[in-house]
């Protein structure tokens, strides 16, 4: 198993595995399901492409032999690395990886000189929330709409986000 750069060539198998953890019955096999919160998808191909042709952007990618079991989305903001799309197979959650994949977040954003890593996570996903705060982030009071933006994804109730941080 590895953590590296994720490329243009994996983006059907990214856009599979994204959507799959957050939306759909094959998320509820997990614990990181949005499906009673939102329908649709969480993410296309054009929306991946553009993540990683961006400068200051990356998505890592945690593989096991040819297949890609989990990723996350970093981006460059001022002096913090923003985290979102931390993402595992849905059948594989709860194995340590998604501990593995922020570990490695958080070293990628030591080795870029950044200060901290903020996130914004839904308010209502508690046990999310829980999981981020025992890995040493906290949330920072601020609070953020969740876009009405329905392209990609239909909401089922009013949503917002809260932001979390960690410092490194």
């Amino acid at each position: 198993m590895e953590i590296i750069k994720a490329t243009l060539q994996d983006i059907p198998k990214l856009e599979k595995l994204i959507n799959s953890a957050y939306r759909g019955d094959e998320s509820r096999k997990g614990w990181t399901t949005e499906a009673d919160f939102l329908e649709g998808k969480r993410t296309d191909a054009k929306t991946l492409a553009g993540i990683i042709n961006e400068p200051g952007s990356v998505i890592l990618k945690h593989t096991d032999g040819d297949e890609i079991t989990g990723c996350v989305y970093l981006k460059k903001n001022n002096s913090k690395m923003y985290l979102g799309m931390l993402t595992v197979a849905p059948i594989l959650q709860a194995a340590g990886i998604g501990k593995r994949i922020l570990k490695a977040s958080e070293q990628y954003a030591l080795e870029q000189k950044f200060e901290a890593i903020e996130m914004r996570v839904i308010s209502l996903r508690h046990e999310l929330i829980d999981w981020y705060v025992r890995h040493g982030y906290y949330d920072t009071g601020i609070k953020i709409p969740f876009p009405a933006d329905e392209t990609l994804s239909k909401l089922l109730q009013p949503l917002e986000f809260i932001m979390m941080e960690k410092k490194l």
